[in-house]
């Protein structure tokens, strides 16, 4: 018989020939020779006995094996797919079950057709012919090589510090720090943790799972933890964790006198008295380390305004605000010692008891809750126990009050993941919860069917929510947690205006000036030297400033023609006119020290170069070219006047462009207006146009940075379009409000006053947004 039935474990061993050694799946490739080698796994998953037509009929039937105790070099490729053919296969089927420890030789090794779909191994086994054999014991746990070992698998623990790079381990440690699983930007969830263990070395940590329950349940800092099947790898000179396929992971309460339970998201799991010692001795050693806490979180009677801490709490209703906000109305039998803010929520839209006697016995913590927590919490049911990390408590206003009357408590758990901000319920069993539901059992008879007049029910049910309107000094900072000291803009601006949502903003109707408080998501143009534009007052017309290429082409274009021009102005005028084409390196001595600021120089036939080494020296020099003798300006694409480091642009739709009667006296100072009027030259502006894609709890939203730019950065367009420095100055700007390759919720608030208006876009108004009144803070 091709299957051998082995009774006892000790036994499996034992039957196969001395010849051949156990070899390791992760190991096998193509080119490996199978001859003197078996392998030994627990049988995953076996499918029904088949014929092939293929092969003339032939049966065979497809297994999945599992080696559950590999070399530690093993990282991936533990599990492999088995093919077993005729008399092998039907004796498979009757013989073997799932769960069963199997022993496999004489074997042949081939590249896996179904490799790039299941992901288990490059190749398969195919058993037939009178060299394969398989041996199997019942329930049997497997052992490497011989002797046999005892039914239960034997797992090491090595200390965090003795961790080798590109490892396959199983650890404990103590967790000093984590952050609940979050969506990753694919389809997966991620979480994070630190932990460490008696040899003092911290290694992180890092789980991505498909599924949310399927991450290791950690309710606070000072939780064991037991991983199983982690790569480990060093990553900037720090030792990392990172699970791979058959990972596991158990926790612990760190508490010392609390029961050893683990807390698992599998259904089955080893766990013998060495583990209890294990956790026993990590619990010791983390008492007295103070890395435990016997009391992680806040109750509510403990709360003031502007604390950050962690809430147990029981879900009594939950109301979805807007697409990025849901409100969880909570409790955990402690009275506040501050009124408690009551927010908006139509009857209808409200899931779960009702509150109202609660309400008004201020037992209810109304807890808004924004952006990347919305999914789990709009999940979670009513009586469902939570604990909700690094939630905020605020001091504010409702805005149908009066200003002389108290403020109130409020709650935000703001978006983002930072200092493990987030929530996650806690199982009803859990020894964490005796405290907790020992205070609700002491309001069991609070009953809410007591008569509630109209003024109650105005103010519970139509009161504006927090995340309306709030105060400067409420307004959350880069990630919700900063006062409005640490914005990096003020607004100057004389409007007494509450700072409203984006989401609000973009709901008004236009005209409206408002007040937000925002972080800058993204911003356009990239490249800087792409925001500084030239603008005509007089036909709206905006462009691009020209480049050097192109500039230097057009007077090249121009000198083409040498002709000198004779204008009988030019001897009589206060003007100074050069058409030497030397003249940069020909100054005449009696013009050195002269005022330039009273002198227009006119140059012709000469390069770029050569105009930008005169500018050093003299001011207002004006390119020329000459038309049939008589003096013009050459194309306005170029600029019509250098003064020093600066150029100047003429709009070519409204210039006229003539020297008919040019007026060159009674001028005491040449600057680029005077020019302008007297070569008939309509003045294009310098400015700074940006336009920043904002973001806050409720909305994103795109505004334009235009008229009041200069203002906005305290530097001048012109300025900027000479000095190199200034350009870097509006870099370091820009990367103070947005770091380069920060994560949104570090970044920080802005303070902004918002121009809300309309503009005729092919006979549709379009609603636009413009950031105005407002500058950066100094420093």
């Amino acid at each position: 018989m091709p299957v051998h039935k082995v009774i006892d474990s000790s036994d499996l061993d034992a039957k196969v020939p001395s010849h051949l050694h156990c070899v390791s799946i992760a190991s096998l490739t193509v080119t490996s020779d199978p001859s003197n080698g078996f392998v030994k796994a627990r049988l995953v998953h076996k499918g029904p006995v088949l014929s092939c037509v293929q092969k003339d009929d032939t049966e065979m039937l497809k297994a999945q094996i599992k080696e559950e105790d590999p070399p530690q070099s093993a990282t991936e490729h533990t599990s492999i797919n088995v093919i077993l053919f005729n008399t092998l296969a039907q004796e498979f089927s009757q013989s073997v079950k799932p769960g069963d420890v199997v022993l496999l030789a004489g074997f042949t090794i081939k590249k896996s057709p179904s490799f790039l779909n299941d992901k288990l191994h490059p190749c398969h086994l195919e058993m037939e012919g009178g060299d394969a054999r398989v041996f199997v014991c019942p329930g049997a746990a497997p052992s490497r090589g011989r002797p046999s070992v005892s039914s239960e698998p034997k797992y090491t623990y090595p200390p965090l510090n003795m961790l080798k790079h590109k490892t396959l381990v199983s650890v404990y440690g103590v967790v000093t720090f984590f952050k609940l699983p979050y969506r990753t930007k694919g389809s997966d969830y991620c979480s994070m943790l630190k932990i460490t263990d008696q040899s003092d070395v911290k290694v992180s940590c890092t789980i991505f799972t498909k599924n949310l329950e399927d991450h290791p349940v950690i309710l606070k800092n000072g939780d064991i933890i037991r991983l199983h099947r982690f790569k480990s790898e060093m990553f900037n000179n720090s030792m990392t964790l990172l699970n791979s396929s058959g990972w596991s992971a158990l926790t612990f309460d760190g508490i010392i006198d609390s029961p050893i339970v683990p807390r698992s998201t599998s259904k089955s799991f080893h766990f013998v008295d060495s583990d209890k010692r294990t956790v026993q001795e990590l619990r010791q050693w983390a008492t007295k380390r103070l890395l435990v806490s016997s009391n992680p979180t806040l109750p509510l009677s403990a709360v003031k305004p502007s604390m950050f801490f962690d809430l147990t709490c029981q879900l009594l209703a939950k109301a979805v605000m807007d697409s990025h906000c849901i409100l969880l109305k909570v409790w955990d039998g402690t009275k506040c010692d501050y009124p408690l803010l009551k927010v908006a929520v139509p009857p209808d839209a409200i899931e779960g008891e009702s509150t109202g006697a609660k309400d008004r016995m201020n037992l209810i913590a109304n807890v808004l809750v924004y952006d990347n927590h919305f999914e789990f919490a709009q999940n979670l049911k009513p009586g469902t126990f939570l604990r909700i990390y690094n939630l905020r408590a605020l001091s504010q206003r409702a805005s149908n009050q009066l200003s002389d009357q108290s403020e109130q408590l409020a709650f935000h758990l703001h978006g983002g993941t930072i200092y493990g901000r987030g929530l996650r319920s806690i199982p009803a069993d859990s020894a964490e919860l005796q405290s907790l539901k020992s205070l609700l059992e002491n309001h069991v008879d609070l009953e809410d069917d007591d008569e509630v007049n109209d003024e109650t029910l105005l103010e519970i049910w139509y009161t504006p929510p927090e995340s309306v309107v709030m105060r400067n000094e409420e307004e959350p900072d880069g990630d919700g947690e900063a006062d409005v000291e640490t914005s990096c803009t003020v607004r100057t601006c004389q409007h007494k205006l509450r700072p409203v949502t984006l989401a609000q903003v973009k709901s008004s109707t236009p005209p409206l000036v408002c007040h937000v408080r925002a972080q800058v998501k993204t911003y356009q143009p990239e490249k800087l030297y792409q925001c500084l534009k030239l603008f005509c007052s007089k036909c709206k017309t905006m462009k691009e400033v020209p480049d050097d290429i192109t500039i230097a082409n057009l007077l090249l274009e121009s000198a083409r023609d040498d002709q000198p021009c004779h204008e009988p102005w030019a001897a009589t005028s206060s003007a100074t006119f050069k058409a030497d084409r030397n003249i940069s390196m020909h100054i005449s001595s009696d013009m050195v020290g002269e005022n330039t600021q009273n002198q227009l120089i006119f140059v012709q036939g000469m390069t770029l170069n050569e105009v930008c080494m005169l500018s050093h020296h003299y001011k207002n020099l004006v390119p020329v070219r000459s038309d049939n003798g008589r003096m013009n300006l050459i194309d306005l694409t170029a600029p019509f006047l250098f003064c020093g480091d600066k150029r100047y642009y003429g709009c070519k739709q409204c210039s006229s462009n003539t020297f008919e009667s040019p007026v060159f006296t009674g001028v005491d100072n040449w600057d680029e207006k005077a020019v302008a009027e007297a070569l008939g030259v309509q003045l294009m502006q310098y400015g700074l146009l940006m336009e920043f894609e904002l973001k806050d709890q409720t909305d994103t939203l795109k505004a334009l940075l235009w008229e009041n730019a200069e203002r906005f950065f305290q530097i001048s367009a012109v300025d900027i379009s000479a000095n190199q420095e200034l350009q870097d100055k509006v870099q370091s700007i820009v990367d103070t409000l947005q770091p380069k390759e920060s994560r949104i919720e570090d970044r920080p608030w802005l303070d902004l006053c918002i121009s809300v208006y309309t503009v005729e876009d092919d006979g549709r108004n379009q609603v636009c947004y413009q950031i105005t009144d407002t500058e950066v803070r100094p420093g």
